[in-house]
Order: C-alpha cells, then structure tokens, then sequence
C-alpha cells in the first residue's frame, strides 16, 4: 500500500487545480464584461483583507508595483476601489472597496457557489460531511492570512 501522505499530497496536486479552474470559469461569468481576470482578483484580495498595501496586493498578483499601481488606478476610475490614508501610518495608502466594488464581488461569487452547490447536489449528507470536514482541515494549513 502506497504511503497515504503521499497518496494525500498527489490527489491534492492534481484535484485542486480542477476545482480552482472550475470556480474560475464561473467567477468570470459573474464579474462583468468590464472587469479583466488581474482587475477582478484584486477586488477579492481587498475584500478578504481590508486596508492592505499595494505592496502586499502586488506580491499576491505577482506583478510589480507600478503594474498594481496602473491597474488599482483603473478600479479608482470604475468607483471599484478606494485609496485611503492608512490608520497606522498616514505616510501610507491602504486599500478598500465601494459598495459598487462588494456588489460585483459579491455577486459574483454567489454565482459561482450556487453552480458548485448544484454539481455537489448529488452527493449524500455523508459525503458532504466528508468534504467539508477535510476543506477544514486543508484551509487551516493552506491559510496565509
């Protein structure tokens, strides 16, 4: 019988990315025609981590801060976004969202859980049970923030 660690870390590399692409596929239907992939991921990252730095948005979107910079100018312009005088230190701009900005992020997101819920719908109670006690157990080790 194959080690079950590595059994566990080989399923996780290669279920993950089909769910992660699944969820994708439906958080693009929700997120406007207007928004781009980069432009929608800030908006989740903000919302998850209210007054966060640029600096911080960047090492997420693994871009460089004047591309961030260029693309929350963007998300200012569609009221998406706000630049704000830090708490902690006024020498420092954080980052939050409008009402206009929760709503597409909101929305979509809706979306995007009720087509999982639907794909999930055919499982029993158990089964279910089973996948969010190990989501509970993935997020508490995978969680950055």
């Amino acid at each position: 019988m194959p080690d079950i660690l590595q059994t566990c870390a080989r399923d996780l590399m290669e279920i993950a990315p089909q769910i992660v692409q699944s969820i994708r596929v439906e958080m693009r239907r929700g997120r406007g025609s207007e928004l781009t992939i980069p432009q929608f991921r800030a908006l989740r990252f903000v919302q998850r981590n209210p007054d966060i730095s640029l600096s911080d948005l960047a090492e997420y979107l693994g871009l460089t801060l004047p591309s961030v910079s260029k693309l929350i100018d963007g998300l200012v312009k569609q009221a998406l976004i706000l630049r704000q005088e830090s708490t902690v230190d006024r020498r420092k701009m954080t980052l939050g969202l409008t009402e206009a900005g929760e709503t597409i992020v909101n929305t979509s997101r809706a979306e995007a859980q009720a087509k999982l819920a639907r794909n999930l719908a055919s499982l029993s109670q158990e089964d279910l049970q089973k996948i969010h006690q190990s989501f509970e157990l993935l997020g508490d080790l995978f969680n950055p923030y």
